[in-house]
């Protein structure tokens, strides 16, 4: 197999960055736009209380099988790999009974003229999660055999289609806002498993052309019939059937223990882990801490707040996670593993370590003075009126720079355990996700809102003091030292205290007066930044950009 994992990684992270950028976008413009014609509460019940449901489902049911089944392609059949991830569908289909019936008759809504609206929006999240999930087996495939670019073209066709419904809807009638989203995100998942079925039909059935060299497409350049089909013979499925479950006789013989026992211990972590993540939104579901005005106020500002984490964490940490699985084995000792891979996977982790530590502390400085001009732009005086808005971002930024860190850190903690290791760390997650929510609803009531961001860091904190034990134990009997990655340079420390005092400096004298002067000064700053990073790490710099811009090591397909 002649996959480059390192350059495909890097494919996957930056294409799903360019993806998140546009997602974001799009989403800040009609979140902008349902505030100033809808109203709060709308947002607050769309954003806040149905796509919980749907992050809540998704993640239980699909994550432990995705996870389980990522780094096994090499010690499991095809068969078991396929049949362990249409366990998902099932158990999917469960879990939308049950947490639909806890949203319809456990949480307050508050807004009895929306409640057929909110009946519609909470059975068509379920369905849209069930039939999603008819295509994580194909989304899996994706991934394993490097089709970087096919996800990202799904992902973009999803959010055209969904926006393009709720805004045809919605400004027809903007009382069916609920409606609206619902019918959207129902139709544009639809559209999305069915272009994953008509892709692979397309691919294996012509897959025997391209072997035969008679493979000919007006619509497909041949450059990139050469990227889809070239090193693929270990790409063993000959047929559609080949992406169903199979019954193998028994039980026994249509799954494998291990691979399930893999699944449950990632299932166990799952609960608790969508609990650490989405914390916040289930205090505010179910308790009256905030009503759906504050609550859209919230999401709005965390949205804003969490862009560095959406735009550029998550995917690092996706890749890194793939890449980690599959350069590291979870069950021998480091020492006994190739060490070419072991230095190699060292290196990469010492490198993302400081990229985004590095990305954090930008943030945290520049948020400070740059956070009600951001405001100020996205929602009017009016928004940042009460001072809240400001308070919370300002505060978010702080809690940035541990979300990089905990990142990949615990990134690569979930990659190399062991099942056992995994199991263990179950039970602690169980403490960090009670001690989250008790803190979180504590704190709310002492310091409002902000209290959830305060609990977020504590939370994120310890998560990171667990990981840097972990890693360190891990190298202990080698030479290699990755979390050194996160001892940043001096020359960019010093420049970045002087901009963020320069800046602070134009926020309280400037920025009344003139927001784009103010804005020039902190472009000129953040340039000064990025270029006393660049070369403080310029061996870091040149390596990334002979690995992306010299097409003769790039061998990794779209």
């Amino acid at each position: 197999m002649g996959r480059n994992l390192l350059m495909s990684s890097l494919e996957n992270a930056s294409f799903n960055i360019l993806f998140q950028v546009l997602f974001r976008c799009i989403t800040f413009v009609i979140n902008a736009w349902v505030i100033r014609n809808v109203g709060h509460e709308v947002l607050g019940i769309m954003n806040v209380r149905l796509l919980l449901l749907e992050s809540t489902i998704l993640f239980l049911s699909r994550e432990p099988f995705n996870r389980a089944c990522l780094g096994q392609k090499d010690d499991f059949t095809w068969t078991h790999i396929i049949n362990q991830i249409w366990l998902s569908v099932p158990i999917s289909c469960v879990l939308s009974i049950v947490f639909v019936y806890i949203w319809l008759n456990l949480l307050p809504l508050g807004h009895p003229e929306l409640a057929f609206q909110y009946t519609f929006g909470c059975w068509s999240v379920a369905a849209s999660c069930i039939l999603e999930l008819c295509s994580a087996n194909m989304a899996l495939i994706a991934q394993l055999f490097c089709f970087v670019k096919l996800k990202v073209a799904f992902d973009t066709l999803h959010i055209f289609v969904r926006t393009i419904l709720f805004l045809s809807i919605i400004i027809y009638d903007r009382s069916l806002a609920l409606i609206a989203f619902s019918i959207a995100q129902v139709v544009s998942i639809g559209t999305i498993v069915t272009a994953y079925y008509i892709f692979f039909y397309w691919y294996i059935k012509n897959r025997p052309l391209y072997a035969k060299g008679a493979l000919k497409s007006k619509i497909v350049p041949s450059l990139v019939l050469d990227k889809l089909y070239a090193n693929m013979d270990d790409f063993h499925f000959k047929s559609i059937r080949d992406f169903f479950p199979q019954y193998l006789g028994s039980l026994n013989s249509t799954f494998n223990k291990k691979l399930s026992t893999l699944t449950v211990s990632f299932a166990k972590q799952g609960v608790v882990k969508q609990l650490l993540t989405e914390g916040e939104k289930y205090v505010m579901s179910m308790s009256p801490v905030l009503t759906f005005k504050e609550q859209a106020t919230y999401d709005v500002v965390n949205n804003l707040g969490s862009l560095a984490a959406r735009f550029v964490f998550r995917p690092i940490e996706d890749s890194s996670y793939f890449y980690f699985t599959q350069m590291v084995s979870r069950e021998l000792p480091l020492h006994k593993q190739d060490q070419n891979k072991v230095q190699e996977s060292c290196i990469v982790l010492s490198h993302v370590c400081k990229t985004v530590s590095s990305i954090g502390l930008i943030v945290l400085v520049f948020g400070q003075s740059y956070a009600r001009t951001l405001l100020l732009l996205y929602g009017g005086e009016a928004f940042i009126a009460s001072g809240l808005p400001v308070q919370l971002l300002r505060s978010h930024c702080l809690a940035i720079v541990l979300l990089a860190t905990n990142g990949v850190t615990e990134c690569y903690t979930f990659a190399t355990m062991t099942s056992a290791q995994l199991n263990s760390y179950n039970y602690l997650m169980v403490f960090f996700s009670i001690s989250f929510l008790f803190l979180s609803y504590v704190l709310t009531y002492i310091f409002g809102p902000v209290g959830f961001i305060i609990s977020n860091c504590i939370n994120m904190f310890a998560r990171i003091m667990h990981s840097l034990h972990f890693i360190n134990d891990k190298y202990k009997d080698t030479g290699y030292k990755p979390l050194e990655g996160l001892l940043l340079g001096k020359m960019f420390l010093l420049t970045l205290f002087v901009a963020g005092g320069i800046c602070k400096v134009s926020e309280n004298k400037i920025s009344h007066d003139s927001i784009l002067l103010h804005i020039a000064i902190g472009a000129l700053c953040l340039t000064s930044v990025l270029i006393a990073w660049g070369y403080e790490n310029k061996e870091l710099v040149m390596k990334m950009y002979r690995k992306v811009f010299e097409k003769g090591e790039k061998v990794s397909r779209d």
